[in-house]
């Protein structure tokens, strides 16, 4: 059986929301900046969740406002505090998720413009191989996909694209342009804004959708 036809299971991390996306400070107001980093992960696991060949989602967080948010969507959740940053959580959640056969991965959480298809598209270009995604500028990850019965191994940071490959993970998704597009800047945000922002965030920060 494909990966795509058995499914991947996918670990969604994302920090406290009053600390996470320092840079996107002042694109609306202080009080709703937690708000915007919530609206950001819904877009992003709700677009995920639609995606053909995804079968389970687990976001790892450390505030209850998440566990609270993603009630009734199906989204799995588990609040872990005290994990040692990015890489720790997803190793955590990656180990909740694998099993002998199965697919484990790695989803940025800041994806508020992806597109199910994209998605889809990516898992089945790996094709069952160590695999990840580039960011747009090509150098950090925004989709690591472990081979089948594999450990996820992530290196996310600075330079994570590189780190990736260095490990054997094939480059994929090079036209998947919002599966790309994660948004640390106010210019990122235009950026996905241009591609089409998913609902939650456009609502919170009153951006049209594109003509």
């Amino acid at each position: 059986m494909s990966p795509a036809a058995h499914g991947v299971d996918l670990v969604v991390p994302i920090k406290r929301l009053d600390a996470a996306k320092t840079r996107l400070r002042g694109v609306v107001g202080s009080d709703e900046h937690p708000g915007l980093v919530l609206a950001l992960l819904l877009d992003t696991v709700t677009a995920a969740a639609q995606a053909t060949g995804v079968h389970r989602i687990l976001v790892i967080c450390e505030d209850k406002r998440v566990p609270d948010a993603l009630s009734g969507t199906g989204v799995e959740c588990v609040d872990e505090r005290g994990l040692p940053g990015l890489n720790a959580a997803l190793a955590f959640g990656a180990e909740r998720l694998r099993s002998p056969a199965g697919t484990v991965g790695a989803l940025q959480a800041d994806l508020p413009a992806l597109r199910p298809a994209e998605l889809a598209a990516a898992i089945a270009e790996a094709d069952g191989r160590r695999a990840f995604c580039a960011d747009r500028p090509g150098v950090g990850t925004t989709l690591l996909l472990a081979a089948p019965g594999q450990p996820l191994d992530p290196h996310f940071g600075v330079g994570s694209a590189a780190a990736h490959a260095a490990t054997g993970a094939v480059r994929i998704g090079a036209g998947s342009p919002s599966l790309r597009c994660d948004v640390d800047t106010g210019d990122d945000l235009a950026v996905a804004a241009g591609l089409g922002l998913g609902p939650a965030t456009r609502r919170l920060t009153g951006r049209p959708e594109p003509a």
